[in-house]
Parts: structure tokens; sequence; C-alpha cells
């Protein structure tokens, strides 16, 4: 992923914040010889203190042989996206139909180090750390290795604990426009009001600079 410097993030905070309320992404593994490598779309929690990932998927799932041979994974969540018409991007000093179309986007990629989780216990301890993340609020019997009613269903999925290497975050919002072309798409943005159209629109202005010219 090519991340300009207009486009990283200000620092650590602001992509662990954003993935923090963006806990779906797609998990991608190393194919075994001869494969293609495998994606695979998943909910997870991110452990910020830890730095690491924790999720599971079911025992049957493919994705366990590629990773039992290469435990390289990356984990890729892409969100906030919208299209900004060429219009809408034009500098000021040149017709409108010159202006070049682009995307907005927010994206964080964790390259990581896959550890599989096979111990009942360690299962159970896991799936708390996902509810604690996904269901603040309660509501579902405590997950143990042998109590009812999950503990006689963890024997049909495996845990996976990604210990994130490397961290690639990108906020792509006409980080590099001047301010006045830069107020024209957040307006622009406003009386379109698509899918995506707001929360783009929230990332614009949060990462405009006070005195971009």
């Amino acid at each position: 992923m090519l991340i300009h410097p207009w486009d990283a993030p200000s620092d650590d905070t602001e992509w662990q914040q954003w993935l923090a309320a963006h806990d779906f992404g797609q998990l991608a593994g190393n194919g075994l010889p001869g494969d293609p490598p495998w994606v695979q779309p998943v909910h997870f929690a991110y452990d910020a203190d830890r730095r690491e990932v924790v999720t599971h998927l079911a025992r049957p799932n493919p994705l366990w042989r590629a990773l039992e041979a290469d435990r390289s994974v990356l984990l890729s969540v892409v969100d906030d996206y919208t299209f900004i018409p060429g219009p809408w991007q034009a500098a000021v000093d040149v017709p409108p139909e010159h202006g070049v179309p682009t995307s907005f986007y927010a994206a964080v990629q964790l390259r990581c180090t896959a550890h599989l989780v096979d111990g009942p216990e360690e299962k159970a301890e896991l799936l708390e750390r996902q509810m604690a993340h996904f269901q603040p609020a309660g509501g579902s019997a405590p997950v143990t290795a042998d109590g009812p009613p999950y503990g006689r269903m963890l024997s049909g999925i495996r845990g996976l604990r990604l210990e994130v290497t490397e961290v690639r975050a990108k906020f792509k919002y006409a980080g590099n426009k001047s301010r006045e072309v830069q107020e024209r798409i957040a307006r622009r943005l406003a009386e379109r009001d698509g899918p995506g159209d707001a929360a783009a629109r929230a990332h614009q202005l949060r990462r405009m600079p006070a005195d971009r010219d």
C-alpha cells in the first residue's frame, strides 16, 4: 500500500482509535505451494497494549492448512471510503473538467505472526476477550472450557492470536490539496450525502490543516 506523507497518520493513536471502531477485515495468508493466497473475512479484536489481534475460525476452514505451513499473515481493514468526482478536485486555476477523480478511504494493514490456539482453556479465554470487545453489555453466559452452553462447542473452532510485527496505516482525504479545494470537496460531500460521504467528510475536516493555502 502506497502511503504519501500527507496520507500518513499523525501518530499511532490516530490509527489505533480508528481500528478500535473498525473490527471487521480481510485476513490473508500465503497458500500452500501451487495454491493461491487465502483471504478470510473475519471479525477481530485488536489489543493495543499486547500488540495482538484475537479471533477464531471454524475448525474445517481451509485457511488453517495455510497457517500451519506459513505463519506470516496480513490483516487488512478498509472503510470510510467514497468516490470523489474529478470536478470537485480541480485546482482553482484550471477548468473543472480537468480535475482528476479519486477515492477517499481509511486503511490499516497489520502484518502479523499467527499463533494457533487449540487448548480448551486457552480458547475459552480468547473468546471471553472477544466477547468483552463485541458485547461489553453482557447478556450471554460466560465462556468456559467445560461449562454450558459453549464448552461443548469449543471443539468445533480453533483460536487465533495474531502477533503484530508491522503496521501500515493511511488516511487518504485530499491532504495534498489547497484549503479552498478541500473546503469545496467537503461542501460537495455534505450536499451529496451518499453512503460513506459523512464519514469521509469527517476525516477530511479532522485532518485539514488550519492554515493550508
